[in-house]
């Protein structure tokens, strides 16, 4: 745009304006999967699932005056989002 300022009477070609577009896009393979990494989201699940189960236990039997989904709601919306950015991170 600049240039234009300068010298605006030149024209550029209507093949200049061709090589500015994209002729051709390659993406690369994907890359593979970890199987000990898939192994380790899987155990940190079950972990995730113990400890949502035992905080719903210990809240309903000491009578915290506070419902129990504020603390599992936030930990399993966490790990599905780390979850999912492990998962779709192609």
């Amino acid at each position: 745009m600049f240039p234009n300022l300068f010298r605006p009477r030149l024209r550029r070609a209507a093949a200049d304006y061709e090589r500015g577009f994209v002729a051709a896009v390659r993406l690369a393979e994907a890359s593979a999967r970890n199987p000990g990494m898939e192994r380790l989201i899987a155990i940190f699940w079950v972990v995730i699932a113990v400890k949502c189960v035992l905080v719903w236990w210990l809240i309903r039997h000491y009578h915290v005056p506070f419902h129990p989904m504020w603390v599992v709601a936030p930990t399993l919306l966490f790990a599905a989002v780390c979850t999912a950015v492990y998962a779709w991170r192609d």
